[in-house]
């Protein structure tokens, strides 16, 4: 199977070599890994040069936006602009965070599994952190979510779903899509990624209305988003994100927000979660 990674990056002098390393070593290589340096101000050119000299299925691409890690817009433009330079002779697409290790089995391992299941449409391993000197688990997310961080979609699963949306939220967007379209989504436990910095660490103070916007473009409606926004504000232990979710949904009301998904898949959207949260009482 063919893996093209797209990985954006900005300043990740720290970690890009890293991840690029770990992306070399793999039992099964990449047929192509380009990386997105996205105005970056440090060394980050610098190492992946090193890296495209050394290696001739990694490539790079510059992009200029903004300084501002408003989350999901910035790093989906950067991974498209990424995209737009390979050609369609992929199996697997994968966007990749540029502050991760992987274990070297991992392409394999991912490869083994969208070919023995030809309805697997998107599937990864789990990110884990660095704490006292043990990496654990990064328990933000429920164990059957993929994280944004390490996506990797069947091609025709890609772009069934539209590919990817340019928003908050569009590593929730997607595989709700994906089980729209009937494509199943796995999560290999075995599989332990290193994240070498926790998430969320470098948004921004405008960012935090973003995910109660994101709820409305999913179309959640109000009930829905009152109870997401309730329970991710209790996981985070902080009471005052519950009111910024809620101010970001109710702003994207009020000014009429395009909304990210058709009325049809909204209704999906809705009854899955709904499924979900019955599920969760019983």
């Amino acid at each position: 199977m063919n893996f093209y990674i797209i990985i954006p990056a900005h300043n990740e002098e720290t970690s890009i070599g890293l991840t690029l390393d770990s992306l070399c070593k793999q039992t099964l290589l990449p047929q192509k890994v380009v990386v997105v340096n996205d105005n970056s101000t440090d060394n980050t050119a610098a190492i992946i040069k090193s890296y495209s000299e050394k290696h001739s299925f990694i490539t790079s691409v510059n992009s200029k936006s903004s300084n501002e890690h408003l989350p999901g817009t910035k790093i989906i433009n950067a991974f498209y602009k990424g995209y737009q330079t390979l050609d369609e002779q992929y199996d697997i697409i994968c966007k990749f965070d540029a502050d991760l290790i992987f274990p070297v089995n991992y392409l394999e391992q991912l490869a083994s599994h969208f070919y023995h299941n030809p309805k697997l449409g998107m599937a990864s391993g789990f990110c884990y952190i660095e704490k006292k000197g043990d990496w654990i688990l990064e328990n933000l997310t429920r164990k059957d979510h993929i994280r944004g961080a390490l996506k990797a979609y069947r091609k025709s699963c890609f772009l069934e779903i539209g590919k990817l949306k340019p928003s908050m939220g569009w590593d929730t967007i997607d595989e709700l899509l994906a089980k729209y379209y009937d494509w199943e989504i796995l999560t290999d436990e075995t599989l332990h990624v290193k994240h070498l910095k926790p998430t969320g660490v470098s948004y921004n103070k405008a960012s935090k209305y973003l995910q109660g916007e994101a709820m409305y473009k999913m179309r959640y409606g109000f009930i829905i988003t009152l109870i997401s926004a309730l329970k991710l504000a209790y996981k985070k232990r902080n009471f005052s994100l519950f009111l910024d979710y809620m101010s970001g949904f109710f702003k994207a009301q009020k000014s009429k927000t395009p909304y990210l998904v058709s009325d049809q898949e909204g209704e999906f959207i809705r009854n899955l979660r709904w499924k979900g949260m019955l599920r969760k009482l019983k």
